[in-house]
């Protein structure tokens, strides 16, 4: 195995861990920094996380990673096309089963699979609608590994399939937590509530390293988990307050609150704040006009916006 290279360095096997091995796939972007990092468990024996894009590339990678060694098991965090679509051509490969959550759209609150129904939310970003695992996990479920067992935990939030997979004292966090940036919350597969939810259950956990889909490891996982919290409930402060303001649309709503980001990270702020609002409306804070769309006009509740006169 070769010296570690930069992290920004595609396709070369960097050694993270004793039995934990990570490729970098060819995939860089605004939304996956360096690219998607796959993800190779066990010495004489592996189980695969997120084997990442349909790149060929990135396949020849990860076959010269794996070497020969029998794969027992794929896993997959959750159907984006940045994390799912070369399980099939690597479970081929090494005649491994994929395993996962279930489809993309598994696991969504009856409330968001309501509305998904209902209205048109548009979001489906980089979706994975293909993606259909040969076995399914169920939160908690168990694999064995040669360096102790592997627990699926299901983290919905940024996606409704969403898991992680703790490891002695790591997780793999997929896209849930990263340490360069806050996790896209796309209605209807990302759920601000159910995204705060899991950010509660992890730090009742005792894993400190986390392995996130993209980015560096992070050191602290609990601290960073913490601060994803605050940013979350600081941003829901941002959108009340600029509810104060009067009535708006979502674009017009987006405006007030992002003040300082660039253009072209407006559409995916947008998508952020509707899971905000969308959470807001459930709990009777917000009311949106006709109805709850991205179209609506969204504007503070009766009661919400009497508490606000008077504090």
């Amino acid at each position: 195995m070769q010296p570690s290279p930069p992290a920004s360095t595609p396709g070369v096997a960097v050694a993270l861990a004793p039995g934990l091995t990570r490729v970098l796939a060819p995939n860089p972007s605004p939304m996956t920094l360096h690219g998607t990092n796959t993800y190779l468990l066990g010495e004489t024996r592996l189980v695969v996380i997120d084997p990442g894009p349909d790149s060929s590339e990135h396949l020849a990678a990860l076959e010269r990673a794996i070497d020969g060694r029998p794969v027992e098991a794929i896993l997959a965090t959750h159907a984006h096309l940045d994390h799912t679509p070369l399980c099939p051509r690597l479970s081929d490969l090494c005649g491994a089963p994929v395993h996962g959550f279930g489809p993309y759209d598994a696991g969504r609150r009856p409330v968001m699979a309501r509305l998904s129904q209902e209205v048109t939310l548009g979001g489906g970003e980089g979706v994975d609608a293909a993606f259909t695992p040969d076995q399914i996990l169920t939160d908690g479920a168990v694999l064995e590994t040669e360096h102790g067992p592997l627990e699926a935990l299901h983290l919905p939030g940024h996606m409704a399939n969403h898991m992680g997979f703790a490891w002695n004292d790591m997780l793999f966090c997929g896209d849930h937590v990263m340490g360069w940036a806050s996790s896209l919350v796309s209605p209807p597969d990302g759920d601000l509530t159910a995204f705060m939810a899991s950010c509660n259950r992890l730090l009742a956990r005792p894993e400190q390293i986390y392995h996130p889909g993209h980015g560096d490891p992070i050191a602290d996982g609990p601290a960073r988990v913490r601060w994803l919290i605050a940013h979350r409930q600081a941003r829901t402060t941002q959108t009340l307050n600029a509810l104060e303001q009067g009535p708006a649309g979502l674009q017009d709503l987006t405006r007030r609150v992002y003040t300082d980001i660039d253009p072209k990270m407006l559409p995916a702020a947008a998508r952020n704040l509707l899971a905000h609002l969308l959470a807001l409306a459930e709990e009777g804070v917000v009311t949106a006009t006709p109805s709850l769309s991205p179209e609506a006009v969204f504007a503070l509740s009766d009661s919400a916006a009497h508490g606000a006169q008077n504090s």
